[in-house]
């Protein structure tokens, strides 16, 4: 006896054979399907030949009954599209009549400052009556007063989303984003709030965008002067060379010094004696530590020196030679000897 599946490759093969007479194929495909029947007689091991009874039913029958079932089923489609989660039943009255009961109560204890008991009571109402923008608008209230600045924005949100007329919602929300430093925000919700008040806005409306309008123009005039701060850093601070070098310009006058060469007998070429790293580092130590320089000035070899710049300089500069230790032509004093004073050297 066949079996279920050797019925079932007979069914195709007499599906196949029947389509060529019933007009479905045409003669040009007689040969594929000669080659179809043969593939499937081989692997099944049947005979379309056998004279063994067949099913009553032919294989286009029986699908035919399975589509007309399918259809029928509860829930079928003929389409794959993904279910719609069904909409949360409306709220009955007796629903909200009990949410607006907890939302007066809810009232009642912000006024008496509980900010807990007042976010659990709006939060019983908006499980009543889900969306309330009222009830999210009071709970971002709650939330504010309890430094929940967080939790007020986002019910806040909630509440403009659901209704962008209710106008407390918006202030509830600028309020929110200003104690979130977010001062740019709290400007457009106020000034959402305004515009949907209509006649200019409310006083409050008003004096919240301008709070917040006010903090804005604060921040932008905080960055600008970072911005010139770091120009002054780079160009360096008034008395500073390029890169924050003293200007030693400056050094030079307190000596009674000339221009660079040391011309007529005055200062000598600051940027040879600069070339020392020694007297870079005491250049630059001097003009940033004004006590340092108040020092210097009292070190009587130097106050000396200062005082021979400042008033001679220029005669001893026309005496050839002079005594040792002092440079030809110029007054000053020998460096590697002034250097040695342990005052000086230290810096």
């Amino acid at each position: 006896m066949a079996t279920t599946k050797q019925r079932l490759a007979l069914s195709i093969i007499d599906f196949l054979t029947t389509s060529l007479t019933d007009g479905t194929l045409t003669e040009e495909d007689r040969d594929s399907i000669d080659v179809a029947t043969t593939c499937i007689s081989e692997s099944f091991k049947v005979d379309p030949t056998d004279s063994t009874p067949k099913d009553t039913q032919s294989l286009l029958q029986i699908y035919s009954v399975y589509e007309k079932l399918k259809s029928k089923a509860p829930g079928a489609s003929t389409t794959s599209a993904p279910a719609v989660p069904a909409a949360p039943p409306a709220p009955t009255e007796a629903q909200k009549a009990e949410a607006e009961s907890l939302k007066s109560q809810g009232n009642a204890a912000m006024a008496q400052k509980d900010f807990s008991k007042a976010i659990s009571l709006y939060s019983q109402a908006l499980a009543l009556v889900p969306g309330n923008p009222i009830f999210l608008s009071n709970r971002a209230a709650a939330y504010s007063a309890s430094k929940d600045h967080t939790s007020a924005k986002a019910d806040a949100e909630a509440a403009v989303a659901a209704d962008p007329k209710y106008t407390k919602a918006w202030s509830r929300l600028g309020l929110a984003r200003f104690a979130l430093g977010d001062a740019k925000g709290s400007m457009e919700a106020y000034s959402k709030g305004i515009e949907y008040e209509g006649n200019g806005g409310s006083e409050a409306m008003k004096k919240g965008f301008e709070t917040a309008k006010k903090r804005v123009a604060e921040l932008e005039g905080e960055g600008e002067d970072e911005d010139e701060d770091d120009e002054m850093t780079d160009r360096g601070a008034p008395g500073m060379g390029a890169g924050g070098m003293p200007d030693l310009s400056a050094l030079a006058g307190m000596f009674g010094g000339g221009g660079a060469g040391g011309a007529g007998g005055g200062m000598p070429d600051l940027s040879s004696i600069m070339s020392n790293p020694m007297f870079a580092s005491m250049a630059q130590n001097l003009m940033s530590n004004p006590d340092m320089m108040n020092n210097l000035m009292s070190n009587p070899r130097i106050r000396d020196m200062a005082n021979q710049f400042g008033a001679g300089g220029a005669g001893a500069g026309a005496g050839a030679g002079g005594e040792g230790g002092r440079g030809a032509g110029s007054g000053m004093p020998d460096l590697s000897s002034l250097m040695s004073d342990p005052s000086i050297a230290e810096m």
